[in-house]
């Protein structure tokens, strides 16, 4: 049985959005449908727990609204509920990666929000609830070292930026669109990233296909390894490479995306290395096909690890 966190206060009330907020309700729906699949309530992570990652200033911009620029430096209108509910977002990761931690394979029905940085949001991005979860877990002793594979169409730049001070941690980023200082940008031969040695990023030239992209995955997937494999990894399921969705400039459908997810998953199995996922990106309408990938990521996964 895998166990998926979601509540439904996670998902705060911003209006017709870009991010389409009722996709998390709907993909927890559909999840609670799958046979091997239990829906659990997280907590919430503390106020103390975000202040191990973000700073004071930027936690009491969001949970006050003041300054409001930087209160909605993420790009989502503030609200008095954004706060607690990305302390429920965030506590969907803690909860997951503690699972995955104990039956080997876990899901957090909720975004990781892995362009927020220390200090402001960026990209949707509120709290980086991957770094928010993994620091948690290293401080209590519950791993040694971590690693964050970031499928999302946008390169991770918030968790890139939060692991250069945590040695213990890496990050594997393989994009289809760059993102920094809050732009996204659509060719990624426009610009580079200056790799570190706890994060990497492979870019996914325009029109990369299915076949390409698996490729790609099995050619770079082995870098989580080094210099030793982790205790968890945390996963960022995007459903935005869909090429339909309009950010994409891949060629990828439903299938393909299933395809990478259950690759993922193999690749994790194979290594004894427990894994958790989030989802990540997806702006295509109508919303049900955004729900449609995420489900695609349930059912690959019940394809690996079975019911």
């Amino acid at each position: 049985m895998i166990e998926a966190f979601h509540h439904p206060e996670s998902a705060a009330p911003i209006g017709e959005h870009t991010m389409p907020m009722e996709k998390f309700q709907l993909v927890a729906d559909g999840a609670a449908r799958l046979p091997g699949i239990r829906v659990l309530s997280p907590d919430p992570v503390t106020r103390e727990d975000i202040l191990r990652v973000h700073t004071e200033a930027y936690v009491r911009a969001v949970e006050t609204g003041t300054p409001r620029e930087l209160a909605e430096s993420q790009k989502f209108p503030w609200t008095p509920r954004l706060y607690p509910s990305v302390r429920y977002t965030n506590g969907a990761v803690l909860a997951a990666a503690r699972s995955a931690l104990v039956h080997g394979i876990s899901a957090a029905i909720a975004s990781g929000f892995h362009h927020a940085c220390a200090d402001h949001g960026e990209g949707f991005c509120t709290f980086n609830g991957l770094v928010i979860a993994l620091e948690l877990l290293h401080r209590s002793g519950a791993l040694k070292n971590a690693a964050v594979l970031d499928l999302d169409l946008h390169y991770g730049n918030g968790t890139a930026t939060l692991l250069r001070g945590r040695p213990w941690a890496r990050a594997l980023s393989i994009y289809g669109n760059d993102y920094w200082d809050n732009v996204c940008y659509r060719d990624v031969s426009t610009r580079h990233h200056q790799d570190g040695s706890n994060h990497r990023s492979i870019e996914l030239p325009a029109q990369t296909d299915g076949p390409q992209l698996l490729e790609i995955l099995q050619q770079n997937l082995s870098l989580l390894l080094h210099p030793t494999p982790p205790d968890l990894l945390l996963y960022q399921a995007g459903a935005d490479p869909l090429r339909d969705d309009p950010y994409s400039p891949l060629n990828l459908g439903p299938a393909d995306l299933e395809a990478r997810d259950r690759l993922v998953f193999e690749f994790a199995r194979r290594h004894g290395i427990p894994v958790a996922w989030t989802l990540a990106g997806g702006y295509t309408r109508p919303v049900e096909k955004v729900v449609h990938v995420h489900l695609g990521t349930f059912r690959a996964a019940l394809s690996v690890h079975g019911t």
